[in-house]
């Protein structure tokens, strides 16, 4: 197992450390609910130094990317960050990342840790144009400072007004004493934040400054089982739960992520699977009794019949009740369906709700 350059203090702190992705990582410090309720009323910050991060660079950058990723990447300009996906040959999704476009030949693509090298080898397969590929992800480390008191606590921090970066949009700039630093608006919990990529050696210094700095807005450190929970309460997939090699961005409601302006790998057959339909969609659902929904459970019709399969489930802490995402026949997708998930020997009744769920 690998550690990041931040593992040290998390062991200080007293965090639960798992193996994830390869790394040890911290799952949590004073426990979910604590800590997912801190990041949506105050201010938390999460080491996600786990992520992968790709440049690509030269002329023919933009030409790998459009073809490798289903969103249009041509409608940035600098400073602009994009949610996309690698579509496979087989209908399904390799990764979802997100593209940042720092100048017109440089970008940097961030890919989820588990998938580092299925990813790089996809990307590396496909680059018949020669564009320049270079693999950063064992050199930087990324913070994800989150929370609607980031801006006021963080901006002692920078020279940047941090107001003026807007969601999915990003600077390179000063921050916590060094230069350089990307300061992105692409968090993933729903309440605000910003996103710092810096180098290895120079993240403890950054991770010290923002704990100093947010000190008074009641800054806490988060792990990644309230990182889960925060991106559930927003129903954003995760990939190898909501989203993987078998399931596609039409049927996993991520339509709005393909555009099918310009050709990318397998979009003709994901055209044809938009104008006929699918055959089931990713939903998100409330359970009307107690209980905890998890994946792999199964999804049934009022009539006891199995309809579809939970992917993610939890009890939502901001809500106080159970929700969860999962696929199930397009004929049961509308809003308001009730349907039933068998939780050990239970069928709880829950109903079909439009994301995300928590609205703010």
């Amino acid at each position: 197992m690998k550690d990041t350059a931040l593992s040290h203090i998390h062991k200080q702190l007293g965090a639960k450390m798992v193996p994830f992705a390869g790394y040890n990582m911290p799952v949590s410090y004073e426990g979910v609910t604590i800590e997912h309720l801190t990041v949506r009323d105050n201010l938390g910050v999460f080491d996600v130094s786990h992520m992968g991060e790709f440049l690509i660079t030269g002329p023919k950058s933009l030409d790998l990317i459009q073809k490798v990723t289903s969103n249009d990447a041509a409608k940035l300009i600098d400073g602009q960050a994009q949610y996309s996906c690698f579509p496979n040959d087989q209908g399904g999704i390799v990764d979802d990342l997100i593209v940042y476009r720092l100048n017109e030949e440089k970008w940097i693509l961030v890919v989820n840790a588990s998938n580092i090298e299925k990813d790089w080898n996809w990307i590396e397969s496909h680059n018949t144009m020669g564009a320049e590929m270079k693999n950063l992800s064992e050199d930087y480390s990324l913070l994800a400072i989150q929370g609607p008191k980031a801006v006021e606590a963080m901006q002692s921090l920078t020279s940047v007004d941090l107001n003026n970066i807007k969601f999915y949009t990003f600077r390179v700039a000063d921050f916590a004493g060094i230069e350089h630093v990307i300061i992105s608006a692409t968090g993933y919990t729903g309440s605000g934040g910003f996103e710092i990529y810096c180098k290895n050696s120079e993240v403890e210094q950054v991770w010290n400054k923002v704990m100093e700095a947010g000190n008074d807005f009641g800054i806490k450190p988060i792990g990644l089982a309230a990182r889960d929970t925060l991106r559930l309460e927003m129903g954003y997939c995760l990939y190898g739960n909501d989203i993987d090699d078998t399931t596609s961005p039409i049927e996993a409601g991520l339509g709005w992520i393909t555009k099918f302006t310009k050709d990318f790998i397998n979009s003709e057959y994901l055209l044809k699977e938009k104008e006929r339909g699918s055959s089931r969609r990713l939903v998100g659902f409330e359970l009307l009794e107690r209980g905890i929904p998890r994946k792999g459970y199964d999804i049934l019709d009022a009539n006891g019949n199995s309809i579809g399969v939970v992917t993610s489930g939890t009890m939502a802490p901001s809500l106080e009740k159970g929700i969860g995402m999962g696929y199930v026949s397009s004929d049961q997708k509308g809003v308001g369906n009730q349907i039933f998930i068998a939780i050990r020997k239970n069928l709880v009744p829950a109903t079909i709700v439009k994301l995300p769920f928590y609205k703010g």
